[in-house]
């Protein structure tokens, strides 16, 4: 029985060692690159992908994860997603790690939105690139800017609805205590005093609290904090360890961030995003409840 015990926590440990880390440094990422299990996906527009690139990196440009122009954050339809994961190349045994510029804190929105996309399509083995290619750069590690092409792979993803919230989930959950509505947008947005173009009205959705995306970086980077920073930044929001989490914004871009941070990097459990966030919400046939909405008298 010893003996058994023993292999099966020898076995847990080598699991846990495959397992990707959610942030990878360039430092971390570069010696990867020649494993053909590793794929990295460079989310940024093709103009800025033909001039230079991780090497071996293929190119998925951000619109491709996103919904139409009058809905962005709507996830896109199962067999378009599929189509794509396939041309990447994609299957459960891929470690793939994602790319953007790293211009800023709210271009890593985009990284996170890939990564949890390709997260509710079955993929495990998940990476950001801390810091995007800023980082990369600076690091001056190489690049190239040859076109990358990979065999397509035959994976048949099927949507992980566990980590969506929908439309109809959340207004459920208004007035729920074990549930935390998380506005990830900057102040002004939750205050009602500007709104997305295609928003109907500005606003909150009635109950929300505000916690910033920018919070999890450090003052003018465009990589995310440490683990323990940003265990402070979630005791600093007093988010409850125990509840279900709902990430929402404009559009679910801001809002990965988010529900990157809480689910992948704090290991919270029960954190969903809501891909629609507050474009979807006020496009609803009938008002939703909302809180901060100009002229509108609020309630309790």
């Amino acid at each position: 029985m010893k003996k058994l015990v023993l292999a099966l926590a020898a076995l847990a440990l080598s699991h846990v060692a495959l397992a990707a880390k959610p942030l990878l440094s360039p430092a971390e990422l570069q010696p990867l690159l020649s494993n053909p299990a590793v794929r990295v996906i460079d989310a940024r527009d093709p103009k800025s992908y033909a001039q230079q690139h991780i090497p071996g990196a293929v190119n998925a440009p951000y619109g491709s994860w996103r919904g139409p122009a009058t809905n962005p954050g709507t996830v896109p339809e199962l067999p378009q997603l599929t189509a794509l994961v396939q041309a990447l190349g994609l299957t459960p045994q891929t470690h793939a790690v994602v790319v953007t510029s790293g211009a800023d804190s709210t271009d890593f929105g985009a990284s996170a939105r890939v990564y949890w996309t390709l997260k509710v399509l079955g993929l495990q083995e998940l990476s950001i690139l801390n810091g995007g290619m800023e980082a990369w750069s600076a690091a001056k590690l190489p690049t190239d800017n040859q076109p990358v092409k990979v065999a397509a792979s035959t994976y048949q993803p099927r949507l992980d609805t566990r980590l969506i919230a929908t439309r109809e989930q959340v207004v459920s959950q208004i007035g729920d205590k074990k549930v935390s509505l998380i506005d990830a947008r900057p102040a002004a947005f939750f205050r009602g005093e500007t709104k997305h173009p295609a928003a109907s009205v500005p606003g909150t959705v009635k109950g929300a609290v505000n916690l910033e995306n920018s919070r999890w970086f450090a003052q003018g980077s465009a990589a995310m904090v440490s683990p323990a920073d940003a265990q402070k930044v979630a005791a600093d929001a007093n988010l409850a360890p125990n509840d279900t989490v709902v990430s929402f914004c404009n559009t679910g871009h801001w809002a990965a961030t988010n529900w990157f941070a809480m689910s992948e990097i704090l290991g919270q459990k029960n954190v969903k995003l809501y891909p629609g966030s507050m474009v979807d919400w006020t496009q609803a046939p009938q008002a939703l409840p909302m809180d901060n909405v100009p002229g509108r008298l609020q309630t309790n």
